[in-house]
């Protein structure tokens, strides 16, 4: 998915294009790591410098709601990137603490746990290592 194709997304679910969200867009599709909301509207205000953090959070969460993004709880704070997900592609990443590039993990570990869990139905599980990646560790 590109800018284009998360926009083109945006429209065919009824939401209107807007400069703000093409421009939130391109800063995660630059990125590719984990921003919380208060960094994206840090560096959205010099082109935008009356946009409060309400619309900045509202749009991300849009955006997860449509499947462009994805969010986790890093650092006791809600961040968001470009979901790298699909429907027949499982899997997990590796998290740097400092500069919070993320590499993906094309392995699950619920495989293996899963003849340890016995009755319990799994509705759903995330799993993520943090750390430091080489250029920060």
């Amino acid at each position: 998915m590109d800018v284009d194709s998360a926009l083109k997304l945006l429209k065919d679910h009824g939401y209107k294009y807007t400069g703000k969200r093409e421009k939130i867009l391109e800063l995660f599709f630059n990125e590719k790591r984990y921003m919380p909301a208060k960094e994206v509207r840090n560096r959205m205000e010099e082109s935008y410098p009356n946009l409060s953090f309400d619309t900045v959070y509202r749009n991300l969460s849009l955006l997860e709601e449509l499947g462009i993004l994805e969010a986790t709880e890093f650092q006791g704070e809600r961040q968001f990137r470009i979901s790298c997900s699909s429907e027949d592609h499982h899997h997990h990443h590796v998290i740097c603490t400092k500069c919070k590039k993320t590499i993906q993990l094309d392995l699950c570990p619920m495989q293996k746990l899963q003849d340890m869990i016995g009755d319990f139905k799994i509705t759903g599980h995330k799993f993520e290592i943090y750390g430091y990646c080489s250029d920060c560790g």
